[in-house]
């Protein structure tokens, strides 16, 4: 049985209009840090109220968020989606005291590992993803995403 080849496709929605949205290169770059496989997958970037509309819906929770990951496949190519809620992605790098590029960058990883299937619902498996996360930013060039929290 032959290998599959890793090739990304990656589709990249921007559904509105915001000033610092990364350029799909970056998009690309970033996932595949945390993706090193075969992969096809959706980034879409909205605003808050389609954001809150897709966690109400999925998730239960009547506000926006920062990712939402939808995994579809992970054999023998990863499939699924990922929703940035640009507003809450721009709020949350301000209050953190982080570039928006380098919190973005964090969530994207975050997601795709979720599309793999990582979670981090109890400590161990949230030190274990965070630890991942680290990792992976670190090869990247950016900062301890944990840094500021943790202290």
């Amino acid at each position: 049985m032959s290998a599959v080849p890793r090739r990304l496709n990656l589709s990249v929605q921007y559904a509105l209009q915001a000033e610092g949205l990364p350029e799909r290169s970056q998009l690309r770059g970033w996932i595949r840090a945390a993706e090193p496989g075969a992969a096809q997958l959706t980034v879409r970037f909205v605003d808050r109220e389609e954001g809150r509309g897709l966690n109400a819906e999925y998730r239960g929770k009547d506000y926006a968020t920062n990712v939402l990951s939808f995994p579809y496949e992970q054999e023998p190519i990863l499939t699924g989606d990922l929703v940035l809620c640009w507003p809450v992605v721009v709020e949350e790098a301000a209050a953190q005291d982080k570039p928006v590029e380098a919190h973005c960058a964090h969530l994207i990883v975050h997601g795709v590992l979720h599309l793999q299937g990582w979670e981090h619902e109890e400590d161990a498996e949230a030190e274990e993803m965070e630890q991942e996360e680290r990792t992976i930013l670190a090869e990247l060039g950016y900062p301890d995403p944990y840094a500021n929290e943790k202290a």
